[in-house]
C-alpha cells in the first residue's frame, strides 16, 4: 500500500513541478591557451639554442662528484650554517636593543642596522679582506699578537662579511617577532615575577617563533646563495672552486652551469627543511595542518575510500 503524500486541491491536476536544475557553462579563455602556447614555444627556443651551443654538456657530469666540487659543496654548508648562526644571535641580540627603553642601546642597534643594512655585501667583504692596509698587526695583548694578513684569513673575512650583515636583517625580522605578541602576557608574567630574561624565554619567544621562523627559512636559503660572493676574497666555496676547475680545464660556462645544478639541490632540500618546520610552528595556530608532500602525492594517485554503503 502507498500513500501519496501530495495535496491535492480536487481539481485533480498534478502540482507544479519544481525548479529545472541550471545548465552551468564553464567560461572559456583562449587568451590562456595562447599564453601556453607562447610560453612553449620560448622554453623551446631557450632549449634549442643552448643544444646548437658550442656547450661540452659531458664535462658537468665528469666534474659533478669532483673531490674538489665536494669540498666547495662542504665548504658552503659550513660557511652558510656558521653565517646564520651568527646573524640570529646578533638578530635576537639587536633586536631587544632595538626595543629597550634606554636610548643608548636602542639607537646604537638602530645605527648597525641602517649602516649594515645600507652597504652591500660585496663591499662589506673587501673592507674586511683589506683592513690590513690600514692596521699592519692585531694586538689583544697577552692573548693574542700577529700580523693583520695572518689573522684575517679567507674563512674569517666570510664570517664576518656574511654574519654581521645577515645579523642585521635578522633583527628586524625578530623584532616583527617579539611586537607580534600581546604586551598583556608581558605584563602578566612581570606580574607573576618572571624577570624580563625569564618572560622573554618562556613566553615570548616561543610564541614569537611562528612569526620568525619562515622568513628566517628564506633568509638561510638567500644565505646559501650569497655565499658565492667570498669567491672575491679566495675562499674555497662552491663557485670558487667551479670557477677554478673551469679556467684550468677550459670549461668556464659548463662549470658554472655544474655549480648552478649544486645550488638547486642544496636549496630545494633547504626548501623541504623549511616546510616541515613552519608546519611544526603551526600547530596550535591552525586547526588543520597543511599536507606534507607525501599526503598531497597520496591524494592525488591513490582513489579516496568512500564509507560502506555509499555509492559514487
Amino acid at each position: 500500500m502507498t500513500v501519496d503524500v501530495h495535496k491535492s486541491d480536487g481539481s485533480g491536476a498534478k502540482p507544479p513541478a519544481g525548479p529545472e536544475a541550471i545548465k552551468a557553462i564553464p567560461v572559456r579563455h583562449p587568451g590562456r591557451y595562447v599564453s601556453a602556447v607562447v610560453a612553449l614555444a620560448l622554453l623551446g627556443s631557450v632549449v634549442y639554442a643552448f643544444a646548437q651551443g658550442k656547450i661540452n654538456w659531458g664535462a658537468i657530469p665528469e666534474y659533478f662528484f669532483d673531490s674538489r666540487i665536494l669540498d666547495g659543496v662542504w665548504n658552503t654548508l659550513l660557511l652558510t650554517v656558521l653565517s646564520m648562526v651568527i646573524g640570529i644571535a646578533g638578530g635576537i641580540l639587536l633586536a631587544v636593543m632595538r626595543l629597550s627603553k634606554n636610548p643608548v642601546t636602542s639607537s646604537i642597534a638602530w645605527f648597525y642596522i641602517w649602516f649594515f643594512r645600507g652597504t652591500p655585501v660585496l663591499v662589506q667583504l673587501f673592507v674586511w679582506f683589506n683592513l690590513g692596509l690600514v692596521f699592519e698587526y692585531i694586538n689583544l695583548g697577552p692573548i693574542y699578537k700577529d700580523y693583520w694578513s695572518s689573522f684575517m684569513t679567507p674563512l674569517l673575512t666570510a664570517l664576518l662579511g656574511l654574519g654581521l650583515n645577515e645579523a642585521a636583517y635578522m633583527a628586524e625580522i625578530c623584532r616583527a617577532g617579539l611586537l607580534s605578541v600581546d604586551e598583556g602576557q608581558t605584563e602578566a608574567s612581570h606580574a607573576l615575577g618572571m624577570s624580563h630574561v625569564k618572560t622573554l624565554r618562556r613566553i615570548v619567544i616561543p610564541q614569537a617563533m611562528r612569526v620568525i621562523v619562515p622568513p628566517t627559512g628564506n633568509e638561510v636559503i638567500n644565505m646559501l646563495k650569497t655565499t658565492s660572493l667570498v669567491s672575491a676574497v679566495q675562499f674555497a666555496d662552491l663557485f670558487k672552486q667551479a670557477q677554478d676547475i673551469g679556467q684550468n680545464a677550459g670549461s668556464t660556462v659548463e662549470m658554472y652551469f655544474l655549480a648552478a645544478a649544486w645550488y638547486l639541490i642544496m636549496t630545494s632540500i633547504l626548501s623541504v627543511g623549511q616546510y616541515y618546520i613552519e608546519r611544526y610552528y603551526a600547530r596550535g595556530s591552525s586547526r588543520t595542518l597543511p599536507p606534507t608532500p607525501m599526503q598531497r602525492l597520496r591524494a592525488a594517485v591513490l582513489p579516496t575510500r568512500r564509507p560502506k554503503g555509499v555509492t559514487a
